[in-house]
């Protein structure tokens, strides 16, 4: 990295912030515009697809592949759809050299929890009925996409169908209690989010839902027996707090979980790999991560 990447990026997120707390259709056109003008490799040739009754977009790997990555994408769960994210997707799956299917899950405030829930779940028990096996699938997400991948382990665990490869999250909203110290802590150093956008997005996303139900914040779930995690998280992150909690609780469930906190980074910052070298190196730790965990 260099500083002027990292200055570049931070006067980016300062001059359009994302505001949460607006109107979610207010919101959705501003941020759902933003990310659609990110740059994607031209070489990409997305399919839309529906598994399991869930629509979304499918990606063949480089070369023929038997497994593939579920993304789950991010958004304070109010935002975000699977052509603004294909960047990321795409560029994660092709790390891995594996197929992949990003969904367009249900959003907050039109469908509440557990709807987006419900969708991954869906999806996962849709590619086990194409044929996929659960030890050729990683599941994926950032930011709320990852609370969603966190619960989706749990909600797997509970019907006692097996666990996929693993779960990579990144940047993990995992806590929609917001009892984390770095809530408050990072809350000046965070261009990203904020406590005030996050819980408007919990509260829409509940509706009257209890914030501690472990499928609303994974943070508070039992992970004995569920699948590998890698957890990617920026150290200026307010959410940073969620995912060094996760990583504790998943180890003491003796969960087989890698933590890597890269310094001075902020929420989300792979999906700026084009303009930051810290997102292309993390979608390669990624890539590596996934290509030992499943057969190609």
């Amino acid at each position: 990295m260099t500083s002027d990447e990292l200055a570049q990026l931070r006067g980016m997120l300062a001059a359009a912030p994302v505001d949460f707390s607006i109107p979610a259709l207010e919101v959705r056109a501003m941020f759902d515009g933003m990310i659609a003008t990110f740059p994607v490799d031209e070489s990409y040739s997305f399919v839309e697809k529906t598994i399991g009754g869930v629509s979304g977009l499918w990606l063949d790997a480089p070369r023929k592949s038997s497994s593939v990555l579920l993304y789950i994408h991010g958004g304070a769960m109010l935002v975000g759809n699977t052509f603004g994210f294909r960047g990321l997707s795409g560029n994660l799956a092709q790390a891995s050299g594996v197929n992949m299917f990003s969904i367009d899950y249900r959003l907050a405030p039109e469908h509440k929890f557990p709807a987006a829930l419900d969708d991954c779940h869906a999806a996962y028990e849709g590619l086990l009925a194409d044929g996929y096996k659960a030890e050729n699938i990683v599941v994926a997400g950032d930011s709320a996409g990852g609370n969603l991948a966190l619960s989706l382990l749990l909600k797997i665990k509970a019907t006692g169908k097996p666990q996929p490869a693993g779960a990579v999250l990144l940047s993990p909203w995992a806590d929609l209690t917001h009892s984390g110290a770095t809530m408050k802590s990072k809350g000046d150093v965070d261009n990203s989010l904020s406590h005030k956008g996050l819980q408007s997005g919990a509260d829409q996303y509940l509706g009257g839902a209890s914030a501690s139900d472990p499928l609303a914040s994974p943070l508070f779930g039992d992970y004995s027996g569920v699948a590998p995690m890698l957890i990617e998280v920026g150290s200026e992150e307010i959410l940073l707090a969620d995912s060094t909690r996760l990583a504790a609780v998943a180890g003491e469930a003796k969960v087989d979980v890698t933590l890597h906190v890269w310094p001075e980074m902020p929420h989300d910052w792979s999906l700026f790999s084009f303009m930051l070298s810290e997102g292309r190196d993390m979608i390669a730790e990624v890539g590596t991560w996934v290509s030992a965990r499943v057969a190609k």
